[in-house]
């Protein structure tokens, strides 16, 4: 198969879809792999690594789209990219269609084998795509907050490790999977006094078995959530529920009662958000805004501005789904592949993913019904 790399044009986002590495293992496997003109430059990849790797180097992402049988990225296709893609082509990245409905349209329309690396789903219930880069969010939530909390960014001008015979800052995790661990793992780490929400119990003693005391943990409810981020200098939201878009948690209310100068960060955004007074996604070049005096943060693409590391770390679990596809086909890959056949949100101008069509309110075919399995 033809495997197409185009460049990311999202704002500020300087990941790439693989790496040379990567690009390696494809051409072994008698693939031949397209990187548009400096499309890994941001991860510290230049042209000449994907050359030595194998890779032919084209110039414009027209010429990528329309030679390639697979198109591979990190983030869903912007509008201007909708345009370039090709009728039956198979799109591997990260969709979050049940905030897209734009692209949704496109999907279908040109019937799009849309395969969302967020939705392959392991029989435990892991997402392993999603796993890496939610590890990256988690663990820069904190730092971004640190720095938000700074007063030269009108933050509360608190330390989140504080010092002798000062208290240390407060922060609120709401959400105890991946990205609420390691997030409590870098507050943790910095000293700060950390407490984490969830509605899963299970979950929330796998909080306490990784922290112990270190960590207060709590059901999360309305009246919990009311007192909880009345006393936070920072509110992280983790909350993820696959496929679907994120349910409004944190309430307006809530938000007019923080503390002034206190953050928010929103990792749950690129599904929609748990936060009502977030109204817009921001980027990296203007990250956050203030609302009833709380700092708000809700950049899409966190992982983004620490590019190297999550190219990395993302290459290094796609690789072994992208050679399945290339090696058997789409539609053996599926019937062998169960967690593969979840991350199938469109196909053959269907939606096929239950949570997606819920969110957008479109009809549901089952995978199956379409490909014999």
């Amino acid at each position: 198969m033809i495997i197409g790399v185009p460049k990311e044009i999202k704002n500020m986002e300087d990941r790439v879809g693989i790496t040379p590495n990567g690009v390696k293992s494809l051409i072994k496997n008698n693939h031949k792999v397209l990187i548009e003109k400096t499309a890994g430059v941001g991860s510290g990849f230049t042209d000449d690594d994907y050359k030595n790797a194998g890779a032919e180097i084209l110039n414009t992402k027209e010429e990528i789209y329309s030679d390639s049988d697979i198109i591979i990225k990190v983030k869903e296709p912007q509008p201007s990219e909708y345009k370039l893609l090709k009728k039956g082509q198979i799109l591997f990245t990260y969709l979050h269609l049940a905030v897209e409905p734009a692209l949704t349209k496109v999907l279908l329309e040109k019937k799009i084998t849309g395969i969302a690396y967020e939705t392959i789903e392991n029989p435990d219930g892991s997402l392993p795509l999603l796993t890496p880069m939610s590890e990256v969010a988690g663990k820069m939530s904190i730092q971004i907050a640190a720095n938000l909390l700074e007063n030269r960014n009108k933050g509360a001008g608190i330390l989140l490790g504080g010092i002798a015979g000062v208290p240390k800052g407060k922060v609120l995790i709401i959400g105890a999977g991946n990205v609420g661990i390691n997030a409590a793992k870098i507050a943790v780490g910095m000293g700060a006094d950390v407490a984490v929400a969830d509605i899963n119990t299970d979950k929330l003693r796998k909080i306490d078995n990784i922290f112990s005391s270190k960590v207060k943990t709590f059901i999360s409810n309305e009246n919990t959530l009311k007192q909880l981020t009345r006393e936070a200098d920072v509110l992280i939201c983790a909350v993820l529920i696959a496929g679907h878009k994120a349910p409004k948690i944190i309430t307006e209310e809530m938000v007019k009662n923080m503390k002034k100068g206190s953050v928010i960060v929103d990792v749950s955004i690129d599904q929609g958000g748990i936060v009502e007074t977030i109204d817009r996604i921001t980027t990296h070049e203007n990250p956050a805004y203030e609302k009833y005096g709380v700092i708000h943060y809700s950049v899409a693409n966190i992982p983004g501005s620490v590019a190297r590391t999550s190219t990395f770390a993302l290459t290094n679990e796609t690789i072994k789904y992208l050679l399945k596809i290339a090696n058997n086909g789409i539609i053996n890959s599926i019937k062998q592949n169960p967690d593969l056949a979840k991350g199938i949100n469109t196909y053959n101008g269907k939606l096929t993913n239950k949570g997606v069509a819920e969110s957008l309110n479109l009809e549901y075919t089952e995978l199956p019904e379409l490909i014999g399995f």
